[in-house]
């Protein structure tokens, strides 16, 4: 791949989406236009998949390098957006929210040093955040919370929605159910919080 005209096609087709695009509208017009590394075939198991994901996210870092030491623009670059925006606009967030990713995606031996094992076992590891955030969101609901919130506040939301639903209190014993497996799965999500 010769990063100097790869890098020239990234920004036509950021220039080109002004409000920005998701990583996967990037790989999908970069695929469109039979980009090399970028086709259909390459995307099918997980660990191409991430090569493919990794060397996009290197080349977007080096073009926003390139554009900051330009003076014009800079990158906004998150899988969910990636938005070509004046230098001027963006340098208040860009001191005040530096991004951890930058060091990681520039470095080329984490590509290199990334085998399909390390690969899955990311994915093992985002899945079960994702479906632990989900539960833990499910279970404030339940205690009738929202985050932020701390395991003190949830320990005592929890005795008041005990006390209200007891059924020897007049209250339902499925709600009391339903409450006491909500602070369970709270106190697994909030165990270092204890």
């Amino acid at each position: 791949m010769d990063d100097d005209a790869f890098s020239h096609r990234l920004l036509d087709v950021l220039r080109a989406h002004p409000a920005g695009l998701s990583e996967y509208d990037l790989i999908k017009i970069l695929e469109a236009d039979g980009e090399p590394g970028f086709e259909a075939d390459r995307l099918r198991d997980s660990l191409t998949l991430f090569q493919t994901h990794f060397l996009l996210f290197h080349s977007l870092y080096r073009l926003d390098e390139q554009l900051v030491s330009e003076g014009e623009n800079r990158l906004e670059i998150t899988a969910l957006r990636i938005q070509l925006l004046s230098q001027r606009a963006t340098l208040d967030t860009a001191l005040a929210n530096p991004d951890p990713l930058r060091a990681y995606y520039l470095d080329l031996d984490n590509l290199k040093n990334t085998d399909a094992e390390d690969v899955e076992a990311l994915l093992v590891r985002f899945w079960e955040r994702f479906v632990g955030n989900d539960e833990r969101r499910a279970a404030l609901e339940v205690l009738e919370l929202k985050e932020p919130t701390d395991w003190a506040t949830i320990k005592q939301q929890h005795r008041k929605l005990v006390m209200a639903h007891h059924p020897d209190r007049g209250g339902d014993k499925e709600r009391l159910q339903e409450i006491n497996a909500a602070i369970e799965v709270l106190a697994r999500a909030y165990k270092t919080s204890r």
